[in-house]
């Protein structure tokens, strides 16, 4: 990583620090985003799948956690595509952007504090095994509710409820986990949104049900409503319907379109990656990657 831009400008990724006090730091008052950059080798351009979506989400959380960011959407854009030029990579990147709270003082609230933007890069490629898919367990940590800490909001410190749930299942064997609500219901993964099919039905749990609103997850929902012609219902799931599913897959930045074999040590379906995930998969990543024109409108080429 060459640069960052941090504190209104661009400098080298070495300068880009924080103070120990700094509020965010300790109070977790921060909100952010993913933003994936995907290399087209033959093309020779990297693709950044729907950056203004996700600027304007997370304004939207800005504005839950009382947060100025001090830049427009579009002004965020450009700042984005400029710190991927200078920085240069020819290879899958995630794009960190960070609004927060700056100011070096202790005690808690949101009102009264300077606030600040940064922006950040890497290399990235695939975060779970999106190939032979991924075994999961049902974690013993309930996913917070909206009256607690807003899930549709990608607030740093909300994450320490999903780490909790990804260590767990780490030091149990698996690969990943799913989330109950407060109520028994599932939830999502450990920071993806997850879908189930069932008799040729796609399930998956609705956006006031505590979850973040993903924009993998509208993504994958409109290729399967429009390619597949497949209807995607939305409504409450319960547990022991992971059992019996006949597919189950993850949706994220990170994730992208992760196929679930294994649940609770009982197989998914076959034990391997069912169609439909299969088949939704490769719709997805021919249109990340700048294969299929007919998705360009969700591209911002960058080189």
């Amino acid at each position: 990583m060459k640069e960052v831009y941090f504190k209104g400008g661009f400098v080298p990724f070495k300068e880009a620090k924080i103070g120990v006090m700094t509020h965010a730091f300790n109070y977790g008052t921060g909100v952010f985003e993913g933003i994936r950059g995907y290399w087209n080798a033959k093309k020779g351009q990297m693709y950044i799948l729907k950056m203004a979506e996700h600027y304007e989400r997370l304004i939207k959380s800005c504005n839950i956690l009382k947060i100025n960011p001090g830049k427009t959407v579009d002004e965020m854009c450009r700042i984005t595509i400029d710190l991927v030029k200078r920085n240069g990579y020819k290879e899958d990147i995630y794009i960190r952007p960070i609004a927060y709270k700056s100011s070096e003082v202790i005690g808690l609230g949101l009102t009264g504090l300077k606030d600040d933007i940064l922006v950040y890069l890497a290399p990235f490629g695939d975060y779970l095994d999106i190939s032979k898919g991924i075994r999961v367990c049902v974690s013993t940590w309930t996913r917070i509710s909206d009256n607690m800490i807003p899930a549709r909001a990608k607030i740093t410190g909300v994450y320490v409820n999903s780490s909790l749930a990804k260590a767990e299942a780490k030091e149990n064997g698996y690969d990943e986990a799913v989330m109950l609500s407060a109520d028994g219901h599932v939830a999502e993964g450990s920071g993806e949104n997850i879908f189930i099919v069932r008799k040729n039905e796609i399930i998956t749990p609705p956006l006031h049900h505590d979850i973040l609103e993903g924009i993998t997850r509208s993504s994958v929902i409109d290729l399967l409503r429009e390619e597949m012609k497949v209807g995607v219902i939305e409504r409450l799931i319960d547990r022991t319907e992971l059992y019996i599913a006949d597919e189950i897959f993850f949706t994220g930045t990170g994730a992208q379109v992760s196929p679930v074999i294994e649940i609770d040590k009982r197989k998914v379906g076959t034990g391997s990656v069912g169609k439909i995930t299969a088949k939704v998969q490769k719709l997805y990543f021919d249109a990340v990657k700048g294969e299929n024109p007919k998705y360009s409108a969700w591209l911002t080429p960058a080189y």
